[in-house]
């Protein structure tokens, strides 16, 4: 593995044993699986003054594939182990449960999310059919389509779900970013099947996959734990559904496309997607904090994406994760990023700053 991945590797797979010994033996190990992934994550990120540095351009990282599909793998494992264990009976004291809930539930949310966002981007087809397999045992199947067919043409318009509008609170955007995307994707989904095929076939229809699978997978968690496994299921997408829609909800925060005389936005930005430096988060979430890179580059690998300088793109005072949790509390969010949105708004066509707002 390439010096590039190592990182990467070292942040990402070394919960995975955590988890399963605190799902086998509960006790102090579920405290110390829980403390990595939340303590120990922002204690790195804010003591340790490290930005990893940008890969020179050109870099090819074959390694990076490895990782990502080795973690997808991983990722079904412990949705079982964590299904089996928060569901069942008299293994677990009702602490234990919470604590696997919580610590299961952050890897599910923030690195299995970020690595199944990696894959549904690579161009080999099986890596594509991977990412697509996460998602939907996580019951988020649609953010295949939606995201890499609206999001990323989308972004920063009234047209993408994923923007999180100037003023507009964590709970009322999840809401409508749920519901909008699966609806665009859909739509998406099938006018591309009726210009290929002459009419959208259902068995050919993504979405059969999306909603089909994610009856395969609660299936399998009622084998595993009975209703209480079905419900341990649920919870779990649930919270990583959640964390999915937090990170979208603080990357895109009131920062809008400027729409150009015919009537079309202005091509995407480093300005249109806000960042962060801090080092230990950034390889837990396989670089995902650095989202302008991204989006100037959705097919680019995680280990090559680079962070713009500051006066390119908006900055967040904290870490991704941490700006999530405080993205929970609408008052405080918003004195802290609607001035700093507003900063990179300047400029904006008045019409489309009030249709954003």
């Amino acid at each position: 593995m390439t010096r590039q991945v190592t990182l990467f590797a070292a942040a990402t797979l070394v919960p995975i044993p955590l988890l399963l010994t605190a799902a086998a033996f509960g006790g102090g190990f579920v405290v110390i699986a829980l403390l990595y992934l939340t303590l120990f994550n922002f204690a790195l990120d804010e003591l340790v003054a490290f930005a990893g540095e940008d890969a020179p351009e050109g870099s090819e990282f074959p390694a990076a594939d490895t990782l990502s599909a080795s973690l997808a793998l991983a990722h079904y494992v412990l949705l079982a182990v964590a299904v089996w264990a928060i569901s069942g009976d008299g293994l677990h004291a009702a602490w234990e449960k919470a604590g696997l809930f919580a610590a299961f539930g952050i890897f599910f949310g923030q690195v299995s999310n970020s690595n199944a966002h990696e894959l549904i981007h690579r161009p080999v087809r099986g890596l594509r059919r991977l990412g697509m397999w996460v998602y939907i045992s996580l019951l988020f199947g649609h953010h295949t389509s939606a995201h890499t067919r609206i999001h990323h043409r989308y972004i920063g318009t009234l047209d993408d779900p994923n923007t999180a509008r100037l003023g507009e609170s964590f709970y009322a955007y999840a809401f409508r970013a749920w519901l909008g995307s699966f609806k665009a994707g859909f739509e998406v989904d099938t006018t591309m099947l009726a210009l290929r095929d002459g009419k959208a076939r259902l068995w050919r229809h993504p979405y059969t996959a999306y909603v089909g699978g994610a009856g395969i997978m609660t299936g399998l968690a009622a084998l595993i734990g009975g209703a209480g496994g079905v419900a341990a299921l649920i919870g779990l997408a649930a919270y990583a559904q959640m964390q999915l829609l937090l990170s979208d909800y603080v990357q895109h925060y009131g920062l809008i496309r400027q729409m150009m005389p015919k009537g079309k936005p202005e091509p995407v930005a480093a300005r249109h997607s806000w960042n962060a430096p801090h080092w230990f988060s950034s390889a837990l979430m396989l670089n995902a904090p650095r989202h302008s890179d991204h989006h100037a580059n959705p097919s680019r690998t995680y280990p090559g994406l680079t962070l713009p300088d500051a006066e390119d793109a908006p900055m967040l005072p904290r870490s991704l994760p941490t700006m999530a949790v405080l993205a929970l509390y609408s008052p405080f969010w918003r004195k802290l990023m609607d001035p700093r949105a507003m900063e990179w708004r300047v400029g904006v066509g008045p019409q489309v700053r009030m249709a954003a707002e």
